[in-house]
């Protein structure tokens, strides 16, 4: 039996937009996700923040870029996503 293709049995990849906030290593950028949540006793909201390491190959990201990034398998020891494409360039 052949399998043509593995990633339509696997589940759907997890997609993030954020903003990069550092491109200082090579081929890696570190991209900040801002949401804001309620809290349960008293409904005031809060932002959280979350900051993913994400591979860039061409080093084309810059620092203010919005952009979409994809979970992938382990590429280092922290870096388990993979910039899709630019959404919005910094200005």
């Amino acid at each position: 039996m052949i399998q043509e293709n593995n990633s339509e049995q696997r589940g759907n990849a997890k997609l993030r937009i954020g903003t990069v906030v550092s491109n200082k290593m090579d081929k890696t950028v570190t991209v900040s996700i801002t949401r804001h949540t309620k809290t349960e006793p008293y409904g005031k909201f809060i932002k959280r923040t979350v900051k993913y390491l994400a591979h860039d190959k061409d080093n084309s990201c810059n620092i203010g870029d919005t952009v979409r990034i994809v979970e992938t398998r382990p590429l280092s020891k922290r870096k388990r996503w993979l910039v899709q494409e630019i959404l919005e360039r910094a200005k």
